[in-house]
């Protein structure tokens, strides 16, 4: 069983995403909160595995929130969920190790996958957080999009052929356990690669990679293909 807590300012939010996340028969919500501080407070009380953090809240705001559960409480991944124009906060987030961006208005179906993602030690960007962490870059002075792909591939090219396989599954959410499976690895051969991944890319953490991943357009489907 995977438990959860919630943190939002806006009750009705929270009643939306408990509902959400009610209809997974492996998933239990454990605790609510209203902001940052009450957050961190409850995930000390209870050790969820996941926290579903609001990034704007009064207060102690999500990514302070976040940083401060990664501190003291690594065990717990963080999701955080966005809304259109937080992108400076998405990226701080993500340098605060925030394994999980979610956009509030995106499909149900992606708050469960992202939560399942995190609570097994992936990282998830749903299709619209990556696409916004992407376009966001692109026009913050850091080089036009033409520009930033280009140095993503090239990033991606100091891999090895293995890496990149095992990048391309970890840009489109799977764990290390899920892409041992996929490409026929044992798990631990996985987390070596990872763990080689992020050395060579020079990033921190999983959401990062998974961000040049998207980048550079080298995500491979979540799902496996249909056998005909």
């Amino acid at each position: 069983m995977i438990r959860v807590l919630i943190a939002d300012d806006e009750p009705m939010i929270r009643a939306g995403v408990r509902a959400v996340l009610s209809t997974d028969p492996g998933i239990e919500v454990v605790a609510e909160a209203a902001d940052g501080h009450e957050a961190v407070e409850l995930v000390h009380r209870h050790h969820p595995d996941v926290a579903v953090l609001d990034i704007r809240m009064p207060g102690t705001n999500g990514i302070e929130a976040a940083a401060e559960i990664r501190r003291t409480l690594p065990g717990t991944g963080v999701v955080m969920l966005t809304t259109f124009g937080e992108d400076d906060y998405i990226l701080q987030a993500l340098g605060g190790g925030a394994a999980g961006f979610l956009i509030k208005s995106g499909e149900p179906e992606e708050l469960i996958a992202g939560v399942r993602a995190v609570a097994d030690g992936a990282a998830y960007l749903s299709p619209k957080a990556a696409a916004r962490v992407v376009a966001h870059l692109s026009a913050t002075g850091a080089g036009a999009l033409a520009g930033r792909r280009t140095a993503a591939r090239e990033r991606v090219r100091t891999l090895t052929a293995r890496e990149r396989d095992v990048l391309a599954f970890l840009g489109s959410g799977l764990s290390n356990g899920q892409i041992a499976r996929r490409l026929h690895l044992v798990e631990g051969t996985v987390k070596a690669h990872v763990s080689s991944i992020l050395a060579r890319l020079g990033v921190d953490n999983r959401a990062a990679a998974a961000v040049v991943a998207h980048e550079a357009g080298f995500v491979a489907p979540a799902e496996p293909p249909a056998e005909r």
